[in-house]
């Protein structure tokens, strides 16, 4: 790698061989992916925690399996 710094040797910007810029964007895209994964959890754990409060029937796992089956 190569560090591109300003008049005062601040550090500014950096030059990254191709390879290790492609593994980076794929390691990010991975992370990126489990992340929205992760998330997707959490809002159907929050979901769940708002209609037990407000007292309503969520749809069952079988019901769900059944109901792509048509």
């Amino acid at each position: 790698m190569q560090y591109i710094v300003d008049d005062s040797g601040a550090k500014t910007s950096v030059i990254v061989p191709y390879s290790q810029w492609e593994k980076i964007n794929a390691d990010y895209d991975k992370l990126k992916k489990k992340f929205d994964v992760f998330l997707s959890i959490k809002e159907g754990i929050e979901e769940i925690k708002t209609s037990k409060n407000k007292g309503v029937k969520l749809q069952t796992l079988s019901d769900f399996l059944n109901e792509s089956k048509r």
